[in-house]
């Protein structure tokens, strides 16, 4: 598994160059039979080799821009690029007017030094947790690979490419799960920062309000890395805690409920893990995890903006993919008046949160309650469809409407389904969030 640390220390020894890892990408892209081409919907194979061989030539003469200077990412799809049309997963956008400049999230990776080694496929506008895409496939989940399980969503060619080495880091956006779903059902690391700490212009939207942007990679301390960079962030390092003595809130709740087996032994193995290793876990109730029909009645904000993004092209609608054009078309019911109560409603729970988590480092949930369905189970039939979307954004979409920010980390034993632990915390508390995600991680590969 590739990581920033160990990266940059090879290319400082001389041990490998940018363009040594740029090939190794591009050959995991492209194996015969592998999941390359329904990962990438374009790879930028010459490009990346020339920014790979400056990078190399910079590091010779003593230049190293930043920590993830020369290092292979891909971009999700809904990213603008300069020179590139920003489908956002759709065949509806390939015709529309080329990117003038970059996004500011993207401009801030290759200022950094980062090499784009493509663009990866997503859930057409973003807007689904289960990762299918009729127009362009769907990225088989790493596990399991014969079934062919999904890979959730919607970044879902990101959490792929990120599992099977085609990338250190892929990055994704986050409105309802959309980075942390697909990183626990393919066992890897995601990242959700406070939406408002990573620029989210040029960056196709699904919701005003609930989108975040942030990076799919193999490490909390990776996941930091890119954080630091994507947000401006002067001090790129969370300060460095260890287990024992945090203290976290377990939330009695539907979010502790109806999990998996393979979900819950993981989740219970995690939780004793971290309390053998000397950290505070508090089981107490939390009703507000239990009010989500009413914080996404009607779709909530992401199915009020969605329209309201998507409303010029609704005489289109029967172009998009039938699931996500039904869904976005459930957004034109909700009134103003509804709307403007999700605000007072959204409100009252993080007020009610921040005064709950003020004793607590974080909260700890099961990303996902369950592990990664096959393929042919999630597309059966559309109430099959919906049970598993419904299903995979659960917890997830909590902490988007909190405000907040979290990490979700792989806590599977190796070789069986993946299952992710989430670490939560409150609105602007990023860099403490992630020390603390790095404290779980090194309990549990302790352990």
């Amino acid at each position: 598994m590739w990581t920033v640390a160990q990266l940059a220390r090879d290319l400082d020894a001389g041990r490998t160059s940018s363009r040594e890892l740029v090939e190794q990408a591009l050959a995991r892209i492209g194996e015969r039979g592998g999941e390359g081409a329904r990962a990438f919907l374009k790879v930028y194979a010459d490009a990346a080799r020339a920014d790979a061989e400056n990078s190399d030539r910079l590091r010779k003469l003593g230049v190293r821009r930043s920590a993830v200077e020369g290092l292979p990412v891909s971009l999700k799809d809904l990213f603008d690029v300069a020179g590139d049309v920003t489908r956002a997963g759709s065949k509806i956008r390939s015709n529309e007017p080329k990117a003038i400049q970059d996004a500011p999230a993207v401009a801030r990776l290759r200022a950094a030094g980062a090499v784009f080694i493509g663009r990866t496929n997503m859930v057409e506008f973003a807007f689904g947790g289960v990762g299918l895409n009729p127009h362009y496939g769907t990225p088989r989940n790493p596990y399991d690979r014969k079934t062919g399980r999904v890979p959730g969503g919607s970044s879902s060619g990101a959490a792929v490419a990120q599992a099977d080495g085609m990338a250190v880091m892929s990055l994704g956006s986050d409105t309802r799960g959309s980075i942390r779903g697909p990183a626990a059902l393919c066992g890897v690391t995601g990242w959700k920062p406070t939406a408002r700490r990573v620029p989210r212009e040029g960056a196709f939207p699904l919701s005003f309000t609930l989108d975040s942007v942030g990076p799919l990679a193999n490490s909390v301390g990776c996941c930091a890395a890119y954080d630091a960079l994507l947000a401006a962030d002067p001090i790129a390092a969370p300060p460095g805690f260890e287990a024992k003595g945090l203290r976290f809130l377990l939330p009695r709740s539907s979010a502790l409920e109806d999990l998996d087996k393979d979900v819950a032994a993981a989740f219970d193995s995690s939780l004793s893990t971290l309390s053998k290793a000397g950290a505070v876990i508090r089981e107490q109730p939390v009703p507000q995890f239990d009010r989500q029909g009413e914080y996404f009645r009607g779709g909530g904000y992401a199915g009020a903006e969605a329209y309201h993004i998507h409303r010029a092209s609704e005489q289109r609608i029967g172009e998009y993919d039938p699931r996500v054009g039904r869904r976005i078309l459930l957004g034109k019911s909700i009134t103003a008046s509804e709307y403007l109560a999700f605000g007072d409603l959204r409100a009252e729970f993080i007020r009610d949160m921040e005064a709950l988590c003020a004793g607590f480092d974080a909260i700890l949930m099961p990303t996902v309650p369950c592990v990664a369905p096959a393929i042919a189970q999630a597309d059966a039939a559309d109430d099959d469809y919906f049970r598993w979307n419904m299903r995979i954004l659960r917890n997830n979409g909590l902490i988007n409407f909190l405000d907040g920010c979290a990490a979700s980390l792989p806590c599977h034993e190796p070789g069986a389904a993946p299952v992710g632990l989430m670490v939560c915390g409150i609105a602007g508390s990023d860099r403490h969030t992630l020390a603390v995600a790095a404290a779980i991680e090194r309990a549990l590969a302790r352990d």
